[in-house]
């Protein structure tokens, strides 16, 4: 209990240091009263000369955000709002005593660039969530979807609106049109919304906003100011249609005698894309045989242990408004592996297919990479009322693998028809201080056919949370609780139980029991978090949160461990305004404790860490978890438990004034057992270069080393027992991520996307472990001498005994593995919400088990000695609305 004791005095020091109350008296809400525009509303020229702009005033008196709060600004900043039937305009006056400093860096959409002026619309004026649009003065857009009160922007929301900019002597203006279709709103006769502007003054890295706010304020969109003044404006029925054309080629090495790898394939494809406006307050998203041939590959890795890797989202149509479906349940502002584990994990919809043909002798594969999403439809919105709906609905295909033989072909099913189900509602209350809500999944498989019996047939899982707020938002209590369900085959079920998720066959679980005839399983779990988190100063936050042994949702969502009770506390320190060198300071301690649900303490661990941005804009930051021993249930990978050392975890990193031209970050980590029983470390550089405004160039090397005297390698038996073989593992892996960005116009950007990577392990000093729980780490295994284990041709052969005969053998697990993946797109926006496409793809990887010396130049050579995988797609498609 060592790290609850180091925590729990300063979590003490914040709950009574938060009592202190910030006697600061809160900034008024600001009002802003537009018109209509008349016949003839803006020019979309960026000049604000249209004599519509003269029935509105300007608004101004605009105050620092960063790096000081509530100080004028360098430059002042001025508004107008219009409206129509159809659109809402904004009119910005950015003024300049040095409009020749002005920044008008072209960037792709989203990236911010230069000199900008935000507007965020909260049309629902719920307090919590909001449209933002941003306009960079050389025409670049940016635009997300707040929620969470300003915690999570989702950059992935793509609205049809436009802008146009002007430099000249006093500084920069902006016209902006936004239709109202794009913003969701209530059907009153007068419309009161939320609103807030925020301009960066980018020489200076400085932000000013509309709507004053203080540093120690929780929240965003709950701060706004508020927009009056729009009536008899109704949201229509919106139906936009977005369909697609596509054509795709391949080039591949041919391999002798198998149809399927013949050198070349290709495809032409259609698709279609929609939204309809089902109420004012609803929106049905669908599409129908979508296509991600755009979409970027993902990170190469290696992963040697027995979970399984998590991969973000990259497919539009499951990024955009993912939120409403967001489901954690283990959130920690503390972190830790356990907060990554969600009952929604869109990447389950559409993956490669779990099953694979069974060959015989001469016999080829053609196999989905993968499953076909026949159609996805998804609602979603939030009522007047402050009810948040989410319903996403998918069908996938039941896909089959093509077989060739010598004189014939079969079909073999590898996938079956698939129906996946989310549904997503919460409800606000008192103004959003209060919020109940709830979550049910479902996936439900139609298998006929005995090779797939090892998946589940269907899978349930759900929950309900809450979350209340109050002493303006300063304090916070939040719980979950969370259920699941999954049936199928005694084989699947079995398979469930077994897996790295819980290990119900080790031999030394005492509160769980393997049941080979079960044909479902059950689990439930849950957390409660409460703190106290502001926008500056002293917080703190601590919970608990649990996952029984029967526990699943990875049907549909993600998690790595069940049969798990993890403890948490953190707590902070930030500065609210700048003080002598630096602009911003922050300091925080983490705790974290870890049972199983027999009750048996695992792992406990505390961390320090810090971060500063300093007076010249660069920031830095260093960090060191301690871990002290503990005990592991998956080491043995289904064998008892284990002792593990403990270790110690440090970090640091650097980074540069993101702002210039030449930029330059680097880090590096390392985590260091007690005992000499590993050390694994790493370093990684960035690099930005931008020889114009158009153009950027980015490079992102890395290198790890690591040295584990433990590395699991295979499980055998001897004379009945079993016998559990690690090797010490010396790996070496380097890579780096290449970006290229040229954007012609706002509206055409070619980018490249290439990461080469290299890794080399090779095992030695095998051994088998003797006592997994013996007191000292050296007495719980035992090496192999050199007359107990012999090499040949990649076999390694074990004289246990001393006989001189070889009592179990395994193979050699050595490895060597490059690998490439690139990706180069020309995007041409010809139209509003229209684009075309050109995409050339290529990848290239080798996987070889042997002994290997890392040498980066020989392996950089030899991956591009591979023949590549090219893939060439054009594709456009056509933004209807109707």
């Amino acid at each position: 209990m060592r790290a609850t004791r180091i925590l729990g005095s300063l979590v003490l020091v914040g709950v009574a240091a938060s009592a202190v109350a910030q006697t600061d008296v809160a900034y008024e809400r600001r009002s802003y009263t537009t018109r209509h525009s008349g016949p003839n509303p803006p020019n979309m020229d960026g000049v604000l000369d249209d004599a519509c702009w003269a029935q509105v005033e300007w608004t101004s008196d605009f105050v620092q955000w960063q790096p000081e709060a509530g100080v004028p600004p360098s430059e002042q900043t001025s508004f107008k709002v219009l409206y129509d039937e159809e659109n809402l305009y904004f009119g910005f006056r950015c003024h300049d005593s040095e409009p020749e400093k002005i920044v008008k860096r072209l960037e792709r959409r989203d990236r911010f660039p230069g000199d900008w002026v935000e507007v965020n619309i909260d049309s629902y004026n719920d307090k919590r969530t909001a449209f933002s649009f941003t306009s960079s003065v050389s025409g670049t857009r940016g635009d997300e979807f707040i929620s969470n009160d300003g915690n999570d922007w989702d950059s992935n929301w793509d609205p049809v609106w436009e802008v146009a900019t002007h430099i000249d002597a006093e500084g920069w203006t902006a016209e902006v049109r936004i239709p109202l279709s794009q913003l969701r709103f209530s059907n009153a006769d007068e419309q009161t919304w939320g609103l807030q502007v925020t301009r960066r003054l980018f020489r200076e890295e400085e932000r000013s906003i509309w709507q004053p706010k203080r540093r120690e304020d929780t929240g965003w969109v709950s701060r706004f100011g508020e927009l009056r003044g729009i009536r008899n404006v109704r949201p229509g029925q919106q139906l936009e249609l977005l369909p697609y054309a596509s054509a795709r080629g391949e080039s591949f090495e041919s391999v002798p005698g198998d149809p399927f790898l013949d050198g070349s394939t290709g495809a032409a494809d259609f698709g279609l894309d929609g939204k309809f406006g089902i109420t004012n307050d609803l929106t049905l998203d669908f599409t129908v045989n979508p296509d991600f041939g755009q979409v970027e590959a993902d990170p190469s890795e290696i992963n040697l242990t027995a979970f399984e890797s998590f991969f973000s989202e990259r497919r539009p149509v499951f990024i955009e408004g993912n939120n409403i479906f967001d489901f954690q349940i283990s959130p920690s502002i503390a972190g830790g592996g356990f907060t990554r584990d969600n009952l929604f994990y869109s990447r389950r919809i559409g993956r490669r297919p779990h099953g694979y043909p069974d060959l015989g002798d001469n016999e080829f594969a053609d196999v989905p990479d993968n499953t076909s999403i026949i159609t996805a439809l998804k609602m979603s919105g939030k009522t007047q009322s402050g009810l948040s709906v989410g319903v996403l609905e998918s069908v996938t295909a039941k896909e089959k693998a093509t077989v060739a033989f010598p004189s014939a072909e079969r079909k073999e099913t590898v996938e079956p028809l698939t129906n996946f189900f989310v549904g997503r509602l919460q409800k606000d209350y008192d103004g959003g201080n209060t919020r109940v809500g709830g979550m049910f999944t479902s996936v439900n498989r139609d298998i006929d056919t005995p090779s797939l019996d090892f998946m589940h047939t269907a899978a349930y899982a759900g929950g309900v949370d809450f979350v209340h707020q109050w002493n303006d938002k300063a304090w916070s209590l939040a719980v979950n609780s969370v259920f699941s369900r999954v049936q199928g085959e005694a084989e699947a079920i079995e398979s469930t139980q077994t897996s790295s998720r819980r290990y119900y066959q080790r031999p030394d679980n005492d509160y769980t029991e393997l049941d080979p005839t079960r044909t479902s399983l059950t689990g439930h779990g849950g957390s409660a978090r409460f703190g106290r988190l502001t926008g500056s100063g002293l917080r703190f936050e601590s919970g608990v949160s649990y996952r029984s042994p029967g526990f699943e949702i990875n049907d549909i969502g993600f998690m790595r461990r069940a049969d798990q009770i993890n403890q948490f506390s953190w707590v902070g320190w930030a500065s609210p305004n700048p003080f002598s060198v630096f602009r911003r300071v922050g300091i925080n301690a983490n705790q974290w404790l870890n049972w199983d649900y027999g009750g048996h303490p695992l792992t406990q661990s505390v961390n320090f860490n810090f971060n500063m941005n300093w007076a010249n804009n660069w920031h830095s930051g260093a960090g060191v978890t301690r871990s002290f021993e503990g005990i592991s249930n998956t080491l043995l990978r289904g064998g008892p438990s284990s002792k593990i050392p403990g270790d110690w975890n440090p970090n640091f990193w650097v980074n540069s004034d993101q702002r210039r031209d030449v930029t330059l970050n680097l880090g590096g980590w390392g985590v260091f057992g007690d005992d000499n029983a590993y050390d694994v470390w790493g370093i990684w550089a960035s690099s930005t270069i931008r020889p114009t405004d158009a153009l950027r160039l980015a490079i992102n090397p890395w290198y790890d080393k690591s040295d584990q005297e433990l590395q699991y390698v295979s499980e055998t038996s001897f004379q009945g027992a079993p016998r559990y073989l690690f090797g010490q593992l010396d790996q070496e892996t380097m890579g780096f991520t290449l970006r290229l960005d040229y954007t012609v116009t706002p509206n055409l950007t070619v980018q490249f996307y290439g990461q080469p990577f290299m890794s080399v392990g090779n095992y030695g000093e095998f051994k088998r472990i003797t006592d997994p729980r013996a007191a000292q780490y050296r007495d719980r295994f035992r090496t192999f001498s050199g007359d107990q284990i012999s090499s040949s041709a990649g076999v390694l052969s074990v004289d246990e005994d001393g006989d001189n005969a070889t009592d179990y053998t395994f193979d050699d697990p050595s490895f060597s593995f490059r690998d490439f993946n690139s990706n180069f797109v020309v995007r041409w926006e010809f139209q509003p919400g229209s684009t075309m496409f050109f995409v050339w793809q290529q990848a290239r990887s080798s996987f070889e088990l042997r002994r290997s010396r890392f040498a980066f130049s020989n392996d950089l050579n030899g991956l591009f000695d591979v023949h590549p995988h090219n893939v060439f797609l054009f594709k456009v498609n056509k933004w209807f609305s109707l």
